[in-house]
């Protein structure tokens, strides 16, 4: 038998691959297969634990080495569990009451046509199963949180658009909050605006229906600001979820954005004085005048407030103490207004799902110019796409945070990508940001590809990618590519014009050694 990787699920060895399809009697049938294990609810004694298949009509038998499970099926799904009345909801098919006991630390399924001795037809074999997350078969990651759904990507179409970037255009959220006459859906990672906070209780008395989704425990906990401020909100009839906890989908729920009546609004930045306030970040953001886009992100918040990992506020916080801590007070002058453009398409990508491979796309498609703007980067398909750019002639260059918790990892990785550069003598330059009094630090999370600008909350980091949830939204035209490429190239030229040096030691023996120096270095202000 073939290794079995830690946490993945794949056909056993000694198996022929089997077909989605066969043939019976000239018709063509779904071959029976093994869908979807689940052997690890978060539920004591894994209660709820279950397999699903999918049969022709017939005898079947699931077995683990150990025991066996016979059914006689018509065609479709079946569920097979030992406990049905724990299953989660939305577990489809038709529900098979049998004792079942699978090993969480991983172990071989096989099913058989007829009884144990019969033909086998299929075969999977499972590594550590992650608490809460079923495995789903033809899926990629295979295992995903019960209750997520992963999106396509949704294309939207033309819309009139307003471009603004952080700290120097403030106004944009709060007068698009401000204008709502039916429903505010307000999704962010923290809530820490009383800006914002007014808004939303205006429109609550106006009559203007307002959800507010958060996350249940950023990286460094709920501010006492924060939960002073939904307080508020809850009091005053608005509905407040805090999503996570011990059956959360998402590892962190890091978007941001906000549906206001038939408007999109999309930002890389935080509900808070240093982000949307204009305190402190350099951010990026759009409102799309879009009933396509709004509708869209409507349904991706009704799915994400939706289940149970998003738990009302009021029961959230009940014995909950929070962290204190000041707000960013910072004032910086407008170099860069907000801008109406003209979108000619508009693509919304979320994570986990279709945002990193949407990026990719993007990046792919690119034969003249890609600009990167991100706090930081980790290796993974997005850079490497950078990388395949530059190979294929285009201009790449990608700025960095300077900010003092990642200016050390920014370094070595601005180095690392000049000497890589350098040495194949590519198109590809990174630099860390200078803020030069205009801004606090780079917290935008941006690409200019041509003529096609992505923004949104997703940094260029697996976590990110694949188990935050995250919004972008692809804009394509010339007017609203050209808008956030000219804060790029301003905070560009602001930054060092020299470039980190790489060191390579290369030893010979025990005793010699040769120091390379790439033919750039690191220059601050």
């Amino acid at each position: 038998m073939g290794a079995v990787v830690p946490g993945a699920v794949a056909p056993s060895a000694g198996l022929a691959a089997t077909p989605d399809t066969e043939t019976v009697a000239g018709s063509t049938v779904s071959a029976p297969r093994i869908v979807e294990v689940y052997p690890n609810p978060a539920r004591a004694d894994d209660r709820g634990e279950y397999v699903r298949l999918r049969v022709p009509a017939g005898n079947w038998t699931l077995s683990d080495g150990e025991s066996t499970v016979s059914v006689s099926a018509d065609p479709g799904y079946l569920v097979v569990t030992g406990a049905p009345d724990a299953l989660p909801n939305g577990t489809e098919g038709s529900v098979v009451a049998a004792p079942l006991s699978l090993a969480n630390g991983g172990e071989r399924l096989t099913l058989h046509e007829g009884t144990a001795n019969g033909r086998r037809v299929d075969s999977v074999e499972y590594g550590s199963a992650p608490e809460g997350e079923p495995w789903l078969r033809g899926t990629d990651p295979p295992w995903r949180p019960v209750g997520y759904h992963p999106r396509d990507p949704a294309s939207v179409g033309t819309a009139n658009a307003t471009a603004f970037v952080l700290p120097d255009a403030p106004g944009p959220p709060a007068a698009t909050l401000r204008g709502a006459d039916r429903r505010i859906l307000l999704a962010g990672y923290t809530f820490e605006s009383e800006r914002a906070t007014e808004e939303l209780l205006a429109a609550e008395r106006r009559g203007v229906r307002v959800r507010v989704l958060v996350d249940d425990a950023p990286v460094g906990g709920i501010t006492d600001r924060q939960a002073r401020l939904l307080d508020r909100l809850v009091a005053a009839g608005v509905e407040v979820h805090a999503l996570g906890g011990p059956v959360a989908r998402f590892r962190y729920h890091h978007a941001k954005y906000a549906v206001v009546d038939d408007t999109a609004l999309v930002l890389t930045e935080n509900w808070k004085p240093a982000g949307t306030g204009g305190a402190d970040s350099r951010g990026w953001g759009v409102r799309l005048d879009s009933r396509a886009a709004a509708d869209e992100l409507a349904s991706v918040f009704e799915h994400d407030a939706g289940w149970r990992d998003a738990r009302p506020w009021d029961e959230y916080r009940t014995g909950r103490s929070f962290t204190a801590a000041a707000p960013a007070d910072e004032t910086y002058a407008q170099q860069f207004g907000p801008a109406n453009v003209r979108v000619r398409n508009a693509i919304v990508l979320t994570a986990p799902g279709n945002a990193e491979t949407g990026v990719v796309r993007v990046v792919d498609a690119a034969t003249e110019r890609v600009d990167v703007v991100q706090p930081t980067v980790e290796d993974g398909p997005m850079l490497t796409a950078t990388r395949r750019a530059a190979e294929r002639g285009v201009e790449v260059r990608i700025l960095l945070s300077s900010a003092w918790y990642v200016r050390e990892e920014n370094e070595a990785l601005a180095g690392r990508l000049n000497g890589w550069a350098d040495r194949a003598g590519l198109p590809l330059e990174a630099r860390l940001a200078d803020p030069a009094g205009r801004y606090g630090k780079i917290h935008a999370k941006g690409v200019v590809a041509d003529d096609v600008a992505v923004v949104g909350s997703l940094n260029w980091n697996p976590t990110s990618a694949r188990e935050n949830r995250e919004v972008a939204v692809a804009l394509r035209g010339p007017e609203v590519a050209t808008y956030y490429r000219e804060v790029f190239e301003a905070d560009w030229r602001a930054g060092s014009d020299a470039v980190p040096r790489s060191l390579l030691l290369v030893g010979v023996g025990v005793a010699a050694a040769t120091v390379l120096y790439a033919r750039r270095r690191i220059e601050f202000a």
